[in-house]
């Protein structure tokens, strides 16, 4: 500011905007000051090649200078967490992961550096978790506070309940000990969808089938025991319900991964079981995929591939009518947004569901505002060759069979469609054949397809075998 100021007559508030241009890199803008600069110092006497020698010295300067106290810090600031780093890793990687506990690209980014030093990271746990991250014989533990919806207070009634009263046996136990004022519904369901009951042995499914349950029974022997009701045997009415018999659990199947992955994100802002894009780790090597955290290094305008899920969406509409969409895509790294305009969005709009892995072609557009990728090309990572329905005779009524054959015509695609159609025998054993259903009958595989034809023909009716796989099995029978 102060070579501007002097040698080429700068205002020092132009200075500041000449600083500003170099400091964010905004090429454009050193272009235009450039020539300013020279032409303001050829005219305060200063010779024209000596003038654009100075100006090319300031923006070489700027490419990444710092003054020697400034320099100094970072140092020593490096010297000691590239200590930490390599002699405590885990308690280095926790104490980080707590810093940022809400900055979730950061979380993100940070958890796929553990998983890269062999460090395992391990879900929340009502038994086992404090309020941050922790070191544990295993690895490191998730901390409550991570939890959206888990607020301050929560989080204490469950330290000390668990300080006073030992480990929670069950949610019938947990909802016994905890203060339910501060440890409400909400809550509850947050830390059942991270997997922070896993510890008690019950199935993420059948916890939520009894929270409801669960909480009420607390809250009514917190009443009893408030109220001084006692038994004849002088002890709480509630108390000796919860600790001597706790009902019992539905039996119900365990949610699928990709369920189980979804609400833990939902939970916390990031997945911690496993990521969804991990079997495909091999794929994207091969596809030459840009992890999001190196976007910021590539150049304006440069066209890159990333791979992602799609954690956000927003559709909206232009002056001409026409439907474009705001993404934000994750990565195992971090995240950005991804700008679909609306001949991309005529085509790709199917693939635009939450939690779909996809690749994306697009143009880098560095700005004030961040980093964003204008899409030229969208791909599914998973493309379904076809779709397979399996459905029971004796469950599906011929009016369930009109209502299939609607929603399949509603919904016209390249996936050809087939029927696993199971018949129960005589003597009660199975008998299944596969049908290939018409050409006409071609689906797109959307979420919505197959939620429909779930409350049509039932759960799980959509079997993710191919058709070889499927006359493979039925070869065996």
């Amino acid at each position: 500011m102060k070579i501007a100021n002097t040698l080429a007559g700068f205002s020092l508030g132009e200075a500041d905007l000449l600083r500003r241009a170099m400091g964010k890199k905004k090429f454009e803008v050193m272009a235009e000051q450039k020539v300013i600069f020279i032409d303001r110092a050829e005219e305060k006497g200063v010779k024209r090649a000596k003038a654009e020698k100075i100006f090319d010295l300031m923006e070489y300067f700027a490419g990444y200078g710092f003054n020697k106290s400034h320099s100094a810090a970072y140092a020593l600031i490096t010297f000691q967490t590239a200590y930490l780093k390599r002699h405590h890793p885990p308690q280095f990687m926790a104490a980080l992961l707590s810093c940022e506990m809400g900055n979730s690209d950061k979380v993100v980014k940070y958890i796929t550096e553990c998983r890269r030093m062999g460090i395992k990271i391990l879900p929340p746990d009502v038994n086992e978790s404090d309020k941050a991250f922790t070191v544990v014989p295993d690895g490191i533990r998730f901390g409550l506070a991570a939890i959206k919806n888990v607020g301050e207070g929560a989080i204490d009634s469950i330290l000390a309940s668990r300080e006073a009263e030992g480990r929670f046996k069950s949610i019938f136990d947990f909802c016994n000990k905890v203060d339910l004022r501060k440890t409400n519904k909400r809550v509850i369901e947050a830390l059942i969808k991270c997997g922070a009951f896993d510890s008690t042995g019950a199935l993420r499914a059948a916890l939520m089938d009894v929270m409801e349950q669960a909480a009420q029974l607390g809250l009514q022997n917190k009443k009893e025991k408030e109220s001084g009701q006692m038994s004849m045997f002088g002890e709480s009415v509630g108390e000796g319900a919860i600790e001597g018999f706790a009902p019992a659990l539905p039996d119900v199947p365990e949610w699928p991964d990709d369920k189980i992955a979804k609400l833990e994100r939902e939970a916390v802002g990031f997945y911690i079981t496993h990521h969804p894009l991990s079997r495909f780790s091999e794929l994207l090597k091969k596809k030459s995929v840009t992890a999001t955290e190196d976007l910021a290094s590539i150049e304006d305008d440069r066209e890159v591939r990333i791979c992602g899920m799609v954690i956000q969406k927003r559709v909206t509409i232009t002056k001409r009518g026409d439907r474009m969409a705001y993404l934000r895509i994750e990565d195992l790294t971090g995240s950005v947004e991804v700008i679909i305009f609306p001949g991309l969005y005529r085509s790709a709009a199917n693939f635009f569901e939450e939690d779909m892995p996809l690749l994306i072609n697009g143009t880098l557009d560095h700005s004030d505002r961040g980093i964003k990728l204008k899409g030229t090309m969208v791909m599914p990572l998973n493309r379904k060759k076809q779709m397979t329905i399996a459905l029971e005779s004796e469950k599906v009524s011929s009016d369930d069979i009109r209502l299939l054959h609607k929603i399949l015509q509603q919904s016209s695609g390249s996936l050809p469609v087939y029927l696993k159609v199971c018949v129960q025998n005589g003597d009660q054993s199975m008998s299944e054949s596969l049908i290939a259903l018409n050409e006409d009958l071609k689906v797109d595989g959307a979420q919505h397809l197959i939620d429909e034809i779930e409350q049509v023909i039932g759960p799980e009716s959509i079997l993710t075998e191919t058709p070889d796989a499927v006359l493979d099995h039925l070869s065996r029978l």
